[in-house]
C-alpha cells in the first residue's frame, strides 16, 4: 500500500517548484549557506497529521536554517523578498495557514534551532554531551525531511542522533529508567495501595507504564518521542511493541483495577528484564518472590547492574528527560507575543 500523500510531500513541492527558484535568484550567497527542509515540531514531522492537527499551526511549511551571523545580516531582507513574492495560494492551499510571516516559509537561526531543542550548536562529542540532550527533543532534530543542506552543517548533526545513543550512554539511560520504574514506580504504587492512598496510587502508576514504555523504547534502540506521538510509534517497536502490547492496552483502562494494574506493572518488570539477560546487559537469574510490603523491585537490580557496568565519569550523571531548552525558549518567545495572536494561536474564542 503507498504511503498517503503528506504535508511534507505538498511542502517538498513548494520548496522545489516556488521558493528555492526564488532564493537562488535573488540570495545565492544566502541560500549555498541554507539548510531547508520539512522538520521540527508538529505531528507533521513524523506523518502523524490528521483532521485534527489541521486547526492551529497547520499548513505549507518549509523551515530554512541559516547561521546566525547570516541571518542577523541579510534575514530581514530575505524575509522581506519571501513576503512580497510568493503567491497567496498554491495548489489551492492559503499559505498564511502556517502563522508565519513569510508564507510558509520559517526562517530561523541553525544555532537557535539546535539550543533550543538538543541545548548545543554541534553534534554531541562526549557521552556527557549525549546524556544532556532532551530524549523527547532528538525527534524535532531527526524527524521530517531535509532538502538542501550545501554545508552539511544541519546533517551532521542529524546523522550524529540518527545513529543513536552510544552504549555507555544507552547503558546510563537503561539504568536511570529501571531505578524510577522499579524504585518510585511500583515499589511507591505498592505502598499507595497498602496506605488506601488514591491520589498517589493514580500518578504513580501513570508514571510507572511512562517509564516502562521508555525502557521498551530503549531496548530496541528507538528515541522515546514527544508523549502526544508515544501510542503509534510504541506499536512501530519492532520487538518490545508485541511483547508488552497486552499490558499497555489493559493497564490504562479504568475497568482494570488496582491490584490487577500492579500485577501488570509486574509482569511488564519481567518482560523487561528478560530482555536485558537475552541482551546480554544483565546476568541470568532465578524468579524472585514479590514482597508483600514492597511490591517488587525487580529493576532496581538491573540498575545496579548496568550502573556498574558504565565508565566512571558518568556513573553519577542523570541524564536530561525533559524539554528544558525548548520550555526557556518558549517562555522567551510567549513573554514578547501579542496576548490577542496568542488566544487566536490557542483556538480560544469568546463564547457567545
Amino acid at each position: 500500500m503507498l504511503e498517503r500523500r503528506s504535508i511534507i510531500d505538498e511542502s517538498r513541492d513548494f520548496w522545489a517548484e516556488v521558493v528555492a527558484p526564488l532564493l537562488q535568484a535573488r540570495f545565492p550567497e544566502e541560500t549555498a549557506q541554507m539548510a531547508a527542509g520539512f522538520f521540527g515540531y508538529g505531528s507533521e514531522v513524523l506523518r502523524l497529521d490528521d483532521e485534527y492537527s489541521t486547526d492551529h499551526h497547520f499548513g505549507l511549511r518549509v523551515n530554512a536554517l541559516l547561521p546566525a551571523d547570516v541571518l542577523n545580516s541579510k534575514g530581514g531582507a530575505i524575509e522581506d523578498m519571501l513576503a512580497a513574492e510568493l503567491p497567496q495560494h498554491w495548489r489551492g492551499r492559503e499559505l498564511r495557514e502556517g502563522y508565519t510571516r513569510t508564507k510558509g516559509v520559517a526562517l530561523a537561526s541553525l544555532e537557535h534551532h539546535l539550543t533550543s531543542t538538543i541545548g548545543m550548536t554541534h553534534p554531541p562529542q562526549s557521552n556527557a554531551d549525549w546524556l544532556a540532550i532532551p530524549e523527547e527533543d532528538i525527534t524535532h532534530i531527526v524527524a521530517g525531511e531535509v532538502w538542501h543542506d550545501p554545508s552539511g552543517q544541519f546533517s551532521a548533526v542529524r546523522a550524529a542522533l540518527s545513529a543513536y545513543y552510544p552504549e555507555p550512554v544507552r547503558l546510563r539511560r537503561l539504568a536511570h529508567w529501571c531505578r524510577y520504574f522499579s524504585g518510585m514506580g511500583v515499589y511507591a504504587l505498592k505502598r499507595a495501595l497498602l496506605r488506601d492512598n488514591t491520589l498517589y496510587a493514580s500518578t504513580t502508576f501513570a508514571r510507572s507504564l511512562r517509564w516502562g514504555v521508555q525502557i521498551a523504547f530503549m531496548l530496541d534502540r528507538r528515541y522515546y518521542p514527544y508523549d502526544k506521538w508515544l501510542t503509534e510509534m510504541f506499536y512501530r517497536l519492532p520487538r518490545m511493541g508485541a511483547r508488552l502490547a497486552h499490558i499497555v492496552e489493559k493497564a490504562p483502562l479504568l475497568t482494570t483495577g488496582w491490584d490487577e494494574k500492579l500485577a501488570l506493572l509486574h509482569e511488564m518488570s519481567d518482560i523487561l528484564d528478560q530482555a536485558m539477560v537475552e541482551d546480554g546487559l544483565i546476568a541470568p537469574h532465578p524468579k524472585y518472590r514479590v514482597s508483600e510490603t514492597s511490591g517488587y523491585r525487580l529493576l532496581e537490580s538491573a540498575y545496579a547492574e548496568l550502573i556498574q557496568k558504565c565508565p566512571g565519569e558518568i556513573k553519577a550523571t542523570v541524564p536530561q528527560w525533559e524539554q528544558v531548552h525548548w520550555e526557556s525558549f518558549h517562555s522567551g518567545f510567549v513573554d514578547g507575543v501579542d496576548l490577542a495572536d496568542w488566544r487566536r494561536m490557542l483556538v480560544l474564542e469568546e463564547e457567545r
